[in-house]
This record gives C-alpha cells, sequence and structure tokens, in this order.
C-alpha cells in the first residue's frame, strides 16, 4: 500500500504523519510506501520544521531528511489512500481530482476531524504528535 499525507505547508503535520507511520510499518514489517506533500507551495524543498524534528526525534524517529514537496495531481494514480490533516486540505486535494476513484482515495487523517497546526503555537506540538501516533496505530490495526 502506499501512503501520502498532506497538511498546508508540507513542515509540521505531515511530516510528523509520513515519520510515525514510517517508523510503525517498519516495526510491524509491513510492505507500505509512506510519503507526504502540502498544499502550499512556500517550503517546498525545505526540511520540515525544527519544532516538529525535535518532537520525533525526542520519540526515536528521524523526520530530519525529508524535505518539503508540492501535491501534484499525479500523485493520484502514484498512491492508494491520500490522508490530509483538515478540511481545507481535503477541498484543495479534491478540487485536483479527474474522477471519482481519485476523490474516493482522499479522506480526513482522523476521520471527522482534524489535526490542529501547531505552527503558530510551541506548545502544540508534543499533543499534534500524540494525535497523529495514536492514529497511526489505530490505522496499522485496520489496515494491516
Amino acid at each position: 500500500m502506499k501512503i501520502l499525507m498532506v497538511c498546508l505547508g508540507n513542515i509540521c503535520r505531515s511530516p510528523l504523519a509520513h515519520g510515525i507511520m514510517e517508523f510503525m510499518v517498519k516495526e510491524n514489517g509491513l510492505d507500505w510506501e509512506i510519503d507526504s506533500a502540502g498544499t502550499g507551495d512556500w517550503h517546498v524543498g525545505h526540511a520540515p520544521d525544527k519544532r516538529s524534528v525535535q518532537v520525533a526525534k525526542d520519540r526515536g524517529i528521524d523526520i530530519s531528511g525529508q524535505r518539503a514537496q508540492l501535491f501534484d495531481p499525479a500523485f493520484f494514480s502514484s498512491y492508494d489512500r491520500i490522508l490530509v490533516m483538515d478540511r481545507q486540505n481535503y477541498k484543495d486535494v479534491v478540487s485536483m481530482a479527474a474522477s471519482q476513484e481519485e476523490k474516493d482515495k482522499v479522506t480526513l487523517f482522523l476521520d471527522n476531524d482534524i489535526v490542529p497546526d501547531p505552527y503558530y503555537d510551541s506548545n502544540m506540538f508534543i499533543p499534534v504528535f500524540e494525535l497523529i501516533e495514536s492514529r497511526c496505530k489505530q490505522l496499522i490495526k485496520d489496515w494491516a
């Protein structure tokens, strides 16, 4: 299975989801590919936010090698599931879909809720990490 995590700038939430899920996939011996992208182009080519890198590192996960990339409509054919962090990302990604089949690949990362963006509040990085970690565990349990 190939999974793409998507947030706005691809420097906070989606790199955490990418790194956490990739770590858990390896831990569980699954043959899944995980990546991440953003719907905005401000940070393309940049490493994840240093606060995301640190909160992951403190928990044994290295996301420092990731680089932000812009969501490309070609990703619909490359990924089985596209998990977005909030409703605006959902709208932005679905608007690029060329078919219902492509739209059906896109879901909110948290079924009916959003992952808060910690960018403007450094105190949110740990709670966001824990929220993403919990959901990744559930997704592996559901999909493995």
